[in-house]
């Protein structure tokens, strides 16, 4: 799971983990290692100095991943063919790298995986119902305290310009919150 530490991807390292998967968050630095691990990762692999396919087939008794999650692409959709097991999956979520990868699909065949793309935002005007179904699973995932979102920050609106950039950045951890002028904090 690429950006493990990050919005989405606390999320879905919460809901991979309240499913019942092993869970092998990469991020990038110390600081975003330790929110993975808090967040229930089983493995975190810091992209910055460690080999992330390596790590990925020891963990895995030289299996690959099952399913790869990448809101990256650029390099970690590289890496994430590299480590995706025989009919594992690949679920594209975004291109946060600025890197729009283009999959050989000769080796898809080869190492017979799928590729998936999920744009969320589609099932409002495809399925509604399924916007529906998820959004009463997670309200239950909620209560449970199976899953809880990570607000790393609230940030007033006149901070907002400076909050997204660094969020663009990848310097942040989970989510940062702009809060409306005279709203509760």
């Amino acid at each position: 799971m690429h950006a493990a530490a990050g919005g989405v991807g606390s999320a879905a390292v919460q809901l991979g983990k309240a499913a019942g998967a092993t869970v092998i968050g990469v991020v990038g630095g110390p600081e975003k290692a330790r929110v993975a691990r808090e967040l229930g990762c089983d493995l975190v692999i810091d992209r910055h100095g460690e080999d992330i396919v390596a790590k990925v087939k020891e963990a895995t008794g030289g299996r690959g991943a099952d399913v790869v999650y990448d809101p990256v692409g650029g390099d970690a959709y590289a890496k994430s063919v590299k480590c995706v097991a025989f009919e594992g999956r690949i679920v594209v979520v975004g291109f946060a790298s600025g890197s729009i990868p283009s999959p050989g699909l000769n080796h898809a065949l080869v190492k017979n995986y799928s590729i998936v793309g999920l744009h969320w935002g589609l099932y409002n005007t495809m399925d509604p119902a399924a916007v529906l179904a998820c959004h009463q699973e997670l309200t239950k995932l909620a209560a449970e305290g199976a899953v809880r979102p990570l607000v790393s920050e609230r940030v007033a609106m006149k901070d907002a310009a400076d909050a997204v950039q660094r969020v663009a950045d990848g310097t942040t951890t989970g989510r940062v919150v702009v809060v409306p002028e005279g709203a509760a904090r």
